[in-house]
């Protein structure tokens, strides 16, 4: 099987299930001129030049060029998205999977992404699309507005923008945040972080929630592993905190490269510091894929520690990720330790919350519950 055969069947595989649109015909669309729209985030520059100002990369583009993301082309000084409207998957996903654990448990999120990411992990688990050009993927016409309409006729209510990197959708994440709010289905965002400030807050008004992979909290990892810098990433933390736009965070620890007790713990106290305390903080555990496959899985004693030691440090939601049927999947009371919310894998087994409150010390607990 070819590659492009490859995709195409994944990406099928993906959207089985989910009510589809008489009007959405999925196919292959290589070697063929992708037509794109205008970019929201850019300027000029002299000789048909431009320079993107979406994401702290800032190309600078010659004319019939195209970005880092390799989704954003130059043509004759004009930069266009060549995504918009074009999912190369939709599928609908429990919330936990995200994973959001403080928002609408148990509610399902129609969740769609199109090609392409501005960096380049190589632990990616998604590279079949985050690191191809939309030319080499399976993708459909679906526009902002029937793409919400889809949410809420699959009883969805929720839009999530995730599997790639929503920030190189931007365009399509703002337009289709509108929509859903229209149609009464609130849209969340599940991001590397990596992102302007401007183009940030100018769509964080639209969303309900955002989860940011946050992958190491130093920046030569960053550099080495991931192709991009921590700084931009920690700044848009602290502008989603600053929003009111509810946040989680996920940092999948992987032997050797970020998970020393030193990193973990300067990690939380700076989401503590910066950010809150009730903030949740997710561990996950790292699998070997992609360009990644010289290491062991997370050895489970390690995820424990880090959960030791940020709940040593003041945070009062820490959850353990890949790890079905792990106690630190729970949601307990930072006042009286009561089981508020029991998870098994991206399952919610019960719900205890009485209107986001613990019942047992009536301590208000953060997140959107209704």
């Amino acid at each position: 099987m070819r590659r492009r055969q490859f995709l195409a069947a994944a990406a099928a595989s993906l959207l089985a299930g989910v009510p589809r649109l008489a009007s959405a015909q999925w196919s292959r669309p290589p070697d063929r001129h992708i037509e794109g729209r205008e970019a929201s985030w850019y300027r000029q520059l002299p000789d048909r030049r431009v320079e993107c100002q979406l994401c702290p990369r800032a190309c600078q583009v010659a004319d019939q060029e195209r970005g880092g993301c390799g989704v954003r082309e130059n043509r004759g000084g004009v930069y266009y998205t060549l995504v918009h409207s074009l999912p190369c998957t939709v599928h609908l996903d429990p919330i936990e999977k995200k994973p959001f654990f403080h928002l609408l448990p148990g509610a399902r999120a129609l969740s769609w992404a199109t090609a392409g990411c501005n960096v380049e992990c190589k632990f990616c688990q998604n590279w079949e699309i985050s690191q191809f050009r939309p030319e080499q993927v399976a993708s459909t016409w679906l526009p902002p507005e029937e793409l919400a309409r889809q949410a809420r006729n699959a009883g969805a209510r929720l839009l999530s923008a995730t599997y790639s990197e929503p920030v190189v959708f931007w365009e399509y994440v703002r337009d289709t945040a509108r929509a859903g709010r229209a149609l009464g289905v609130r849209t969340t965002v599940v991001s590397n972080g990596y992102i302007a400030e401007a183009p940030l807050k100018e769509v964080l008004p639209h969303l309900a929630a955002v989860k940011v992979d946050l992958k190491s909290f130093r920046d030569s990892f960053y550099r080495q592993v991931v192709r991009g810098e921590l700084k931009p990433v920690l700044r848009a933390l602290e502008v989603i905190r600053a929003a009111g736009v509810w946040l989680e965070i996920v940092v999948l620890l992987i032997p050797t490269l970020n998970d020393s007790e030193e990193e973990i713990r300067d990690l939380a106290r700076w989401v503590r510091g910066n950010l809150g305390a009730e903030v949740p903080l997710h561990f996950s555990r790292f699998h070997p894929t992609y360009r990644l496959t010289n290491l062991p899985p997370t050895p489970v004693a390690t995820l424990e520690r880090a959960h030791a030691i940020a709940r040593a440090e003041g945070l009062e939601f820490v959850y353990l990720g890949n790890l079905p049927g792990h106690l630190a999947a729970n949601t307990l009371c930072p006042s009286c330790g009561q089981l508020l919310i029991q998870r098994v894998g991206f399952t919610v087994r019960e719900n205890r919350l009485r209107r986001g409150a613990c019942p047992a010390c009536s301590r208000t607990i953060p997140g959107i519950w209704s």
